[in-house]
């Protein structure tokens, strides 16, 4: 193994220059712009520049967004590569290692990029929005030192935690997955000083409305949106950081020729897509709490956002959507392909089919839909009668909880395809039993939470008996999960899954999908917590079948093994345009969040007196982010390409589940084969 290669070493050198240079940047660029942000306060200060005639709301939307899709990445990346390097630690299996550490690799080649990006964002801030910046820097200067300092701890462990991991591979491995959960704590840290300027911006809190000076430091910081938008970034991080890879290894799967390496670039693929879904499922739950605060705190910014200026976009994001979730159904089906024994499953495969495609149709039916002259004339009335019923809200939650039920249950059959004879549940002894009834506990006590908050809302009575209902549909749904959990321990676990999905889908889709269209006419208000008890018995469900399917299907007897490598080609166009979906999606949500605040710096306090002040057109907003989406893949691009090259050409030996150990360091670093103990 040639650990000294001239290539490599300069590669390298040059790149950690370049980190050290850009956090240098940062560190004395912060210091001196919060030492300028005091030192200004009673002069006058120019309030906007542009960029050499470019607006300057242009040059800061590009500039931003690409900081935050790769900062996404960054941030997403080590939460599943610390997972994956824990499997592999737990299971002593290499192939787990390996695929962890090429995740890292990844993650390292597009952090100087994201550092980068980040200086220059500073820069353009300052210098195009000098006076706002201002103010934001008296607000949180504080801060800002804080987040400097995470920044360095962030470099600090993302590189001792890639440059060490042979050296810690043998005895030193608890100690290494310890730098990738410190990596992640950094990161993550960091997402949450950002959020709470972002989220400031959008409803500010913790200053006087009428000076803007600061009263209380901690509710400037712990905003009402601080929180949710934390949650849902985080989570969208890791779907974002998922289909990315998936992608990376869609396109090594097409480059390459060798049986090996397209084995183990399809099950990278598969991983990229599992961790992509996996996420992408609760993220619409959060996505409906972060808008449900959004309503909360300022119903007005909330009446934009779904019925003013921002509805049609709300329907561009549906399309989006169905495509990541259809895209990634696809692709599960034609993995199908590859495992002996799936057959018995893909007469479901239609019916899966139907349903996705009849919730994306009702997904995206606007409310306003209009109609012709002719058509007019003919129904006598303005708007299609379809859109007056799959347009409104009631119908849109059912179909979405409907959508994210037939995607789970397509991983359950995935995950069951060549898996023949199960073992009785009461063969794994009392631990499986303990897992359920916690399991059943917690989704019990979270129902049973709600139910309580339904019972005490202080509500007139002519609305609050339209509550009723819902407190019952989440009693039988706590019994639903005790039975269920019976069930399993009776050793029908396939039977309790079915009951279970039964019961939630004729709660969840059904009967409240029906009632929402009651309390829409009678009690709208009623809407809001009946759409979050659907949420919740949605996922109660969720955990509670994936839990019993666990422990249903292990060492279960298998039909017919998995034969990596073996899948069809579209299926990698499949994960292409699952990459290009989230990042057309990301940068449409961020357009959102930060178009909501209108002709506002800070909502309802610092109004935006530019000369390019205006709410961008569709069409305007759809060129801006198709660009920017071209220029983060192609940046992408450019970056994973560069960390290909900086070392010699890897050889992927792809080692069945189990069968390689880790007791010697792996050489795929340097271009040597992975060495495994059979």
């Amino acid at each position: 193994m040639n650990t000294k290669n001239p290539v490599i070493n300069f590669t390298s050198k040059k790149l950690h220059l370049k980190i050290a240079f850009t956090i240098f940047l940062i560190i004395i660029f912060i210091a001196l712009a919060s030492s300028y942000g005091i030192a200004q306060v009673g002069e006058e200060v120019v309030q906007y520049r542009n960029f050499f005639g470019v607006d300057a709301r242009i040059v800061v939307w590009i500039i931003a967004e690409l900081h935050l899709m790769f900062a996404a990445f960054v941030l997403g990346v080590p939460i599943f590569a610390v997972i994956v390097e824990i499997i592999g630690a737990k299971s002593n299996d290499i192939k787990y290692d390996n695929l962890a550490r090429e995740f890292t690799k990844l993650l390292s080649a597009a952090f100087a990029t994201t550092a980068s990006l980040g200086g220059l964002l500073a820069f353009v801030l300052y210098g195009l929005y000098p006076g706002f910046l201002r103010y934001m820097t008296d607000v949180f200067h504080s801060f800002m030192f804080v987040y400097a300092l995470c920044f360095f701890g962030e470099a600090f462990c993302l590189y001792g935690y890639y440059y060490s991991w042979d050296l810690l591979l043998r005895k030193g491995k608890w100690f290494h997955i310890t730098l990738g959960i410190f990596l992640n704590l950094f990161g993550m840290v960091l997402m949450f000083l950002a959020n709470s300027w972002a989220t400031f911006m959008m409803i500010p809190a913790g200053i006087d409305m009428e000076t803007g000076k600061v009263t209380s430091l901690y509710h400037a910081f712990y905003n009402p949106l601080w929180m949710p938008m934390n949650i849902h970034r985080l989570i969208a991080n890791v779907a974002f950081g998922g289909f990315v890879v998936g992608a990376y290894a869609a396109i090594k799967f097409m480059g390459t020729k060798t049986d090996g390496e397209k084995a183990h670039y399809d099950w990278m693929g598969y991983i990229g897509n599992f961790i992509g879904l996996s996420a992408f499922i609760p993220l619409s739950f959060v996505g409906y709490w972060l808008g449900r605060e959004i309503y909360s705190a300022s119903p007005v910014m909330g009446n934009i956002m779904m019925g003013g200026a921002f509805s049609w976009m709300f329907i561009i994001q549906a399309i989006l959507i169905g495509m990541l979730f259809i895209g990634g159904n696809y692709y599960l089906w034609n993995g199908m392909g590859r495992i002996k024994g799936a057959e018995r499953y893909t007469k479901y495969i239609k019916y899966i089919n139907i349903i996705i495609f009849c919730c994306f149709a009702v997904w995206l039916t606007p409310h306003n839909l209009p109609l012709s002259g002719e058509e007019r004339a003919l129904i006598g009335e303005e708007y299609h009668p379809f859109s007056k019923f799959f347009g409104v809200m009631a119908a849109k939650n059912a179909v979405v909880n409907l959508l994210i039920l037939s995607t789970f249950f397509s991983f359950l059959l995935y995950r069951r395809a060549n898996k023949g004879e199960i073992m009785p549940f009461s063969s794994h002894g009392s631990s499986a039993r303990i897992a359920l009834i916690i399991t059943a506990g917690l989704c019990t006590v979270f129902l049973s939470w709600y139910a309580v908050e339904l019972i005490g809302l202080e509500l007139e009575d002519n609305i609050k008996r339209y509550v009723s209902p819902l407190i019952v549909c989440l009693v039988i749904q706590i019994c639903a999960i005790i039975v269920s959990i019976l069930i399993t321990f009776a050793n029908r676990g396939k039977f309790a899954q079915a009951f279970l999905f039964g019961m939630t889908t004729s709660i969840a889709v059904i009967y409240m999908a029906y009632y929402g269209f009651v309390v829409m006419g009678k009690a709208n208000l009623v809407l809001r917590y009946l759409s979050v008890s659907q949420v919740s018995v949605v996922l109660s469900c969720l955990i509670t079948n994936a839990i019993i399917d666990v422990f249903l299907f292990k060492n279960a007897k298998e039909v017919g093994g998995i034969s990596w490598g073996k899948i069809p080609l579209r299926a990698q166009y499949a994960l292409l345009l699952l990459c290009i979906a989230i990042v057309t999606l990301m940068g449409l949500m961020g357009f959102i969040r930060s178009g909501l605040r209108m002709n506002w710096h800070i909502y309802g306090f610092m109004q935006d007196t530019s000369a390019g002040v205006f709410t961008p057109t569709i069409a305007y907003m759809g060129w801006i982010i198709c660009l920017i989406v071209l220029l983060f893949l192609g940046l992408v691009t450019f970056v994973f390409w560069l960390a290909g090259i900086a070392e010699k050409k890897e050889k992927h030996v792809f080692v069945p589940t189990g069968a390689g150990r880790i007791t010697e360091a792996p050489s795929t670093a340097s271009g040597g084969e992975i060495m495994v103990n059979e």
